[in-house]
């Protein structure tokens, strides 16, 4: 269960207005931090993030699951259930042979997954893997017509398109 303070920063993001992935952002740094005080372990950043985001849920912040494709089936389907029971559309039940378990596998991880280089590596993987930057299409947007054209060429064929179109004609 989360901690006053948790929630509380997080209604406090939710009262300026922002984001509910940032609301749940409290969670998730209140989860690394449980885990670098060594109350329990995680398997990898990934794990760490996504019991963050569960508790986020079920504490009541309107974070929509993952959309079809997005994430397996079986993580789609247990954001859907964290999330409406934090948006009391579901009864939830205690299940403290289920709570023990849990919290004994997790005691069993390992705690160096929430370091500063592993977080660092997760930002870096996700960073690779995620949308690709579009500020050079976007620039390329706004310009004239023709220049767009033009760093369209570029981009296709790898070489500068411009400099061709530079060169003056000569007539033989």
């Amino acid at each position: 269960m989360p901690d006053k303070t948790t929630i509380e920063r997080a209604r406090k993001d939710r009262r300026e207005g922002k984001s509910p992935s940032t609301q749940a952002g409290e969670f998730v740094r209140a989860e690394i931090d449980k885990i670098r005080r060594g109350e329990h372990g995680a398997r990898s950043p990934e794990q760490a993030i996504a019991i963050g985001l569960s508790e986020a849920r079920r504490a009541g912040v309107p974070l929509k699951p993952p959309g079809k494709g997005k994430a397996k089936a079986r993580t789609r389907r247990s954001a859907e259930y964290a999330y409406e029971a934090g948006q009391h559309k579901r009864r939830t039940r205690r299940r403290p042979k289920v709570a023990r378990a849990v919290k004994r596998a997790l005691e069993r991880e390992p705690r160096s997954t929430v370091s500063r280089g592993e977080l660092s590596r997760h930002a870096n993987e996700r960073r690779r893997v995620g949308a690709p930057r579009r500020g050079r299409q976007r620039h390329a947007r706004r310009r004239a017509p023709r220049a767009a054209a033009a760093a369209r060429q570029q981009q296709r064929s790898g070489a500068h398109a411009g400099a061709a179109a530079a060169l003056p004609l000569i007539s033989i």
